[in-house]
């Protein structure tokens, strides 16, 4: 009688590659030989997990836009974005959803006003699902974009948080249309962000189109909208651009606090002056594509932008 022979059948392989193919056979081996090799698998490993770029997400009050990076070499099948809401700001309620078959690394996620969320990301092949990306927090109180390094003028400077423009003591006239953009507002509604500058500094706060010519000024076009700031000997001279031509305004208080609403659905961008709920001017417009916040400094000196702020009530009666 024979001994029965306690053979493993299976194997543990390590030390794969991500979002990587294999094929996988199988020999037998005994004291008179090795078979032949059974038929071969193929096994496909799951991807790394994504990379969330955090400076080129934005959002408002109804949407985020999350952008990503594979993290893989070889392409994914989709992503899986995942939503963790936290409820109101600062409670704790957590409701988990999905966005299943995302194609891009980019998605545009429909959200609630006055939320925040934990967003993550996952990549998808044949075999699964990778882990899940690092999450971000993204909040829903206002409008909330970056401003766009990569499209600022040589001459600019930004603070470590990124949101305060600076021009040096150099002799220079911009002969390009803005400085620097926000990021584009991909989305519907009613947006608001605030410019805070100082009585000496020319500049031009607006809005452009993103394929608006960048060797024109913002607001001498028919794709780009602002109000501009110049300082004279006697006064500051205020005015508001669109198609290189201003109504004749006066404005007698300087606004330290500049206030941009802007309503897609009514076809309205409007300023304000912050500090005393003063409305200065509104353009009225049928914008037919995305917008990009545009800010510029035409001498020495210091433009802060404010935004993930919730629009005051005066903004959009």
């Amino acid at each position: 009688m024979m001994d029965s022979i306690n053979i493993e059948t299976h194997c543990t392989v390590t030390e794969l590659l991500p979002n990587a193919q294999y094929e996988l056979w199988v020999t037998a081996t005994n004291t008179t030989g090795i078979s032949p090799a059974s038929e071969k698998a193929l096994y496909m490993t799951v991807p790394s997990p994504p990379v969330i770029k955090q400076r080129e997400c934005s959002s408002c009050p109804e949407a985020a836009l999350i952008r990503w990076e594979s993290g893989n070499t070889n392409p994914v099948d989709s992503y899986t974005v995942e939503l963790s809401e936290t409820g109101t700001v600062g409670t704790e309620n957590s409701i988990t959803e999905s966005i299943v078959a995302v194609p891009t690394c980019q998605c545009l996620i429909q959200l609630q006003a006055g939320r925040q969320y934990l967003i993550s990301v996952r990549a998808v092949n044949i075999g699964g699902p990778s882990d899940r990306s690092d999450a971000i927090t993204i909040s829903t109180t206002g409008t909330f974009f970056y401003l766009l390094e990569n499209t600022a003028h040589p001459c600019l400077s930004m603070s470590e948080d990124g949101f305060t423009i600076f021009y040096g003591d150099e002799e220079f006239t911009f002969t390009r249309c803005v400085a620097i953009l926000g990021d584009l507002i991909p989305v519907r509604g009613r947006h608001y962000w605030e410019v805070e500058v100082d009585d000496e500094t020319e500049f031009r706060v607006g809005v452009a189109y993103e394929d608006t010519e960048r060797d024109a000024y913002l607001g001498a076009n028919g794709s780009s909208w602002c109000m501009r700031h110049i300082r004279t000997p006697s006064r500051h001279k205020y005015e508001f651009l669109h198609n290189g031509w201003s109504p004749d305004l006066r404005i007698t208080v300087h606004p330290v606090r500049i206030g941009v609403a802007l309503d897609y659905d009514r076809g309205t961008l409007s300023f304000f002056n912050a500090n005393l709920e003063q409305h200065l001017h509104t353009f009225h417009c049928h914008f037919h594509n995305y917008v990009h916040p545009c800010f510029s400094l035409d001498n020495p000196g210091a433009l802060t932008v404010h935004n993930g702020i919730q629009a005051p009530d005066y903004t959009f009666i």
